[in-house]
């Protein structure tokens, strides 16, 4: 999960619902501006140095976390990360391997689930993009 606080508040609340399960904090998966977005955003105009610096790290966590399973493996596992909008985008771009500069065209809401498959064979699908509906009405917020 990340290291940031409102990671770290939502991955709690998850725990008290699921089994015990090891956790991991990573700074890696902070939120950031991962790549130049394409179009641009009047209004959201960061450094491109912060392009840089933000997206070396957000494409770090990527080759770190998101690759396929080895061929011997026998039973499905499941990766629950816990990060932010612009981190998840990012990787599903990059793992459908779409245009990283269309990151942004995805709307994500808070707390929503996304989830990717992928397989031995390095077939990739998206099973899900920014679920809200675990959620209640007056719960759902994108910012």
């Amino acid at each position: 999960m990340s290291s940031m606080q409102r990671a770290s508040e939502t991955a709690d609340l998850i725990l008290n619902e699921l089994a015990p399960l090891p956790t991991r904090v990573d700074s890696i998966l902070e939120e950031g501006a991962p790549y130049p977005p394409e179009p641009p955003i009047t209004d959201w105009r960061p450094k491109q140095k912060k392009f840089f610096a933000e997206g070396s790290r957000i494409e770090a966590a990527f080759r770190k976390y998101i690759h396929r399973a080895s061929p011997k493996q026998k039973q499905d596992t499941y990766e629950l990360f816990v990060c932010h909008g612009n981190v998840i985008r990012y990787f599903v771009c990059r793992a459908l391997q779409f245009p990283v500069e269309g990151w942004l065209r995805m709307s994500l809401g808070n707390c929503s689930i996304t989830w990717l498959v992928i397989r031995p064979n390095g077939n990739v699908s998206l099973r899900t993009l920014g679920d809200i509906g675990h959620l209640p009405q007056e719960k759902i917020t994108f910012k």
